[in-house]
């Protein structure tokens, strides 16, 4: 893993303001990360917390695909997919892909804002960790 965090935000579409709160929350940690995301996602970060990131395709597009072959390449440290559980996704395949890569090559993922939450502790305490080890 890289010095900074390579993290993968996605959010459907009736979680990407749920997506935007928790990245402010926890926008000192995000900021010492490499940030990837589908590209509403993505313009909505840059937009809305003035985060820079890599953005993709939209999800049904192609996107979560993408961010996929970046997953397998070993250039993904950690997935933060926040899913609308109660809305049928027309792209649902792309969807299960994403999360059988996830498990396929031992990636932390989130799924809902409770796991996200645990996730960026992780991840802060490895920034930690790296940043002390610089000294």
């Amino acid at each position: 893993m890289s010095s900074n965090p390579r993290v993968a935000l996605i959010a459907h579409d009736k979680k990407k303001i749920d997506l935007i709160m928790f990245v402010r929350e926890h926008l000192e940690v995000f900021k010492k990360c490499r940030l990837y995301a589908t590209s509403t996602t993505g313009n909505l970060l840059r937009e809305k917390v003035k985060l820079e990131l890599t953005s993709f395709k939209s999800g049904p597009l192609g996107g979560d695909m993408q961010i996929g072959a970046l997953i397998a390449n070993d250039e993904i440290d950690f997935v933060i997919f926040l899913r609308d559980p109660l809305t049928a996704q027309p792209h649902e395949p792309d969807v299960s892909a994403l999360l059988r890569l996830c498990d396929v090559h031992n990636r932390p993922l989130a799924t809902n804002l409770a796991t996200a939450e645990a996730l960026v502790m992780e991840i802060g305490r490895f920034i930690e960790s790296s940043d002390s080890g610089k000294d």
